[in-house]
């Protein structure tokens, strides 16, 4: 069974160095649950056996900041004062963007492309997922240029209910560290109960089919293609405020992936 240490309040020394080498892969605390934690190929392919998940997901790609953000992801004006709002409000959001040119030579050469990516060379790009998380990718960012890639810490069609007993007893064994924060996961949805609780983020694709960016709508209405909700997730109405008053047009389509 991989090493339990409660969340130190600051960026977990312990994690830092498991993704600072190669391989490594731990479990962190979010405001929705809890995740997996890699940052190369081999990190990568025990994710996917430790989840017992398809190929076929890109993983998560996490960014500590908004300058992160635009370094990595290519994005419209209008898609870029979207994240802006969430990130000024605190909000959880993931959206499926193309990468820039420039930002790929941050992805390590060693083969982890194919697993973080679709087939349309897109990925989902996730702001404001919780402070235990966001302080150890922020210190890779900043002080090493490395990426975290991420996806739910729980058997794949699971949740682990916010809880790190409830990540299943084969993450467990296949990671090297697991960092507890089950106060603060329960702090952030503090009247949910294990039914009425989200265990996910709200997703927004920001591509066509191809994987080419939605156009800009400029005031615009009934624009197509438009942003597209395809999961629901933690502050589902905040995200629902913020789409409309940043375009015209966006569709809800739950469980269209990819």
């Amino acid at each position: 069974m991989s090493k339990l240490e409660k969340w130190s309040g600051e960026a977990q020394a312990s994690g830092l160095e498991i993704l600072r080498g190669e391989g490594g892969a731990i479990v962190s605390p979010t405001k929705v649950g809890y995740i997996i934690m890699t940052s190369d190929r081999v990190g990568l392919d025990r994710k996917f056996d430790a989840k017992q998940r398809n190929l076929n997901k890109p993983g998560v790609v996490l960014c500590s900041s908004m300058d992160q953000l635009k370094a990595l992801a290519d994005m419209t004006p209008e898609i870029e004062a979207f994240y802006q709002s969430h990130w000024d409000q605190d909000v959880l959001l993931g959206c499926i963007l193309p990468w820039k040119e420039e930002g790929l030579k941050y992805i390590p050469d060693d083969g982890c492309k194919e697993l973080m990516m679709d087939k349309r060379q897109t990925s989902c790009f996730v702001i404001k997922f919780g402070v235990p998380s966001e302080q150890i990718c922020k210190e890779l960012w900043e002080n090493d240029q490395k990426l975290v890639f991420a996806s739910s810490a729980n058997p794949s069609g699971k949740g682990n209910r916010g809880l790190i007993t409830g990540i299943g007893e084969r993450i467990e064994n296949s990671v090297d560290l697991r960092i507890e924060a089950n106060d603060y996961v329960a702090s952030i949805q503090p009247d949910a109960t294990e039914e009425t609780r989200h265990e996910q983020g709200v997703m927004v694709a920001m591509v066509d089919e191809a994987g080419a960016l939605v156009p800009m709508q400029g005031g615009e209405r009934a624009i197509s293609p438009c942003p597209t909700v395809i999961r629901k997730g933690l502050d589902n109405d905040k995200i629902m405020v913020l789409l409309a008053e940043h375009f015209n047009s966006w569709d809800f389509r739950q469980g269209t992936y990819y």
